[in-house]
Order: structure tokens, then C-alpha cells, then sequence
């Protein structure tokens, strides 16, 4: 099968941490096409940049459709754009958030998100209600910038594991989920550090995806993601118009 991730922010190097955590999990026979927004913030954090990410994001599922991929994955923990890119696509699209939160709840009664900022925990409070796992799933914020998962020099990753520490101290987690796609290099280390699953999104988000295209499943088109209206956008959103936005 083909399979397209999108990282919306602009940063390459994540997206490259993001196929290399979708290869080491997907079939033999899935091809993998990851690719990064060409437009909007180097990083996502809090509702401001989400909205910025959102145009870049649904032109690659567009473009990515068209080149025939079959599925699409939004490689942003707080599922970037996930209602918009399901009513513009004909094929299933799955965030990473969704993905990983399903995937614990077969394997613990509670579990905890660790994610990056403070402002991006409210956020994802949100989505874990949305997804029906209010009463079982907690959400940390370890204050740690994105883009400093990637510095050496930063002590970003020792307090991700300090955070880590705290939710099964004090939450007394039983597993522990990765809120930030950048996150998806740490995983096999945090689990053997921590000794409890650790879900990485990306890698949950490809096993769905491969899942749902061997089933012949795809998002419906009635109700809720009904193909969009076709209508004029003005000014600067005049080519994300339905009608126009597959062409970009």
C-alpha cells in the first residue's frame, strides 16, 4: 500500500525523525512517502500555530491523494487539521494523537501523555475527552520547546524523563504515550529505561492506517466529512477553495 505522512510544521529534519519511526514499524509492502508542509510555523505549539499549519497540511493530502496514496497520517500530537483533511480526502486520514490513544487502551487502564509546552497541555486535555478517554488518560507538560528535542545541547530530553518519572510516580500511569511527533526517536530507549509501554503516535498511527486500507475502509462521505461545498474563497485563501485545492 501507499502510505503519505504530512509533518504540518516546516521543519525537515522532524520529518525525517517521523519516516524513520513509521519505517521501522510498517509492512514490507507499504510505501512510505513523508513529507513537510511547505508553509506555516517551524513548530506547533498551542492553538495559534495550529491554525497557521492547517492550509499547508490539507495542500500535501491533496497532492498526496492525487499521486495515489491510499491513507494519510497528520504527524502532529494534537491532530493538526485532522476534521478538515478528513472532509477534503477520499481516503482515510488518522492523527497521531487519536492513533495513540486507541492503541493504549488496549494495553493499559491508565495511562499518561507526556507532551512539550504548557500551552499545548489544555490542548490535548481536549482531544483526550473527544476520544473518549477522559476517565483513564491524563496529560503532563514537560515545558520544553519543540524544537529542542533536536538540540544536543538542550536538557530537553532529560526533562521529558523527569516528567516521564513524575506521571507513573504520581499518577501512577501504567503506560506512558509520547505527545509530540519529534518524540518518536526516544521510544525504544524510554522503555527499556522506564520498564512500562511507551506509545509513540507515528508508529501507532501507520499500523491503523495499514489496518483500515487491508479492510477496505475509508472516512464516510455523508454527514460530518461530506465533501466540502463548492464555493469561491477570496483574497489571499482563494486557492484553498474545494474546487481549487486539489489542483495547488
Amino acid at each position: 500500500m501507499k502510505l503519505l505522512i504530512v509533518n504540518p510544521n516546516t521543519t525537515r529534519s522532524m520529518t525525517a525523525t517521523i519516516a524513520d519511526s513509521a519505517s521501522r514499524v510498517a509492512n514490507a509492502t507499504t510505501e512510505i512517502t513523508a513529507v513537510t508542509s511547505s508553509m506555516g510555523p517551524v513548530s506547533i505549539e498551542g492553538y495559534y500555530d495550529e491554525a497557521f499549519a492547517v492550509p499547508g497540511l490539507l495542500v500535501e493530502i491533496a497532492r498526496g491523494e492525487q499521486a495515489g496514496a491510499q491513507a494519510a497520517i497528520i504527524a502532529c500530537f494534537d491532530d493538526t487539521g485532522l476534521d478538515a483533511a478528513r472532509a477534503l480526502a477520499g481516503i482515510p486520514v488518522i492523527g497521531i494523537c487519536e492513533a495513540a490513544l486507541s492503541a493504549t487502551a488496549f494495553i493499559a487502564q491508565r495511562f499518561t501523555v507526556v507532551t512539550t509546552m504548557d500551552r499545548s497541555r489544555l490542548p490535548l486535555e481536549h482531544l483526550v475527552h473527544r476520544y473518549g478517554m477522559g476517565g483513564r488518560c491524563k496529560v503532563r507538560a514537560a515545558d520544553i520547546p519543540v524544537l529542542s528535542l533536536e538540540d544536543p545541547q538542550s536538557n530537553a530530553r532529560d526533562r521529558l524523563r523527569n516528567e516521564i518519572a513524575a506521571a507513573l510516580r504520581e499518577d501512577k500511569a501504567e503506560a506512558i504515550v509520547l505527545g509530540c511527533a519529534g518524540m518518536a526517536d526516544l521510544t525504544a530507549d524510554l522503555r527499556r529505561e522506564f520498564g512500562v509501554p511507551v506509545v509513540d503516535g507515528v508508529a501507532a498511527a501507520v499500523k491503523q492506517a495499514e489496518s483500515l486500507v487491508a479492510l477496505g475502509l475509508s472516512t464516510a462521505k455523508r454527514g460530518a466529512y461530506a465533501t466540502p461545498v463548492s464555493k469561491s474563497y477570496l483574497g489571499l485563501m482563494a486557492s484553498f477553495a474545494p474546487s481549487a485545492i486539489v489542483k495547488a
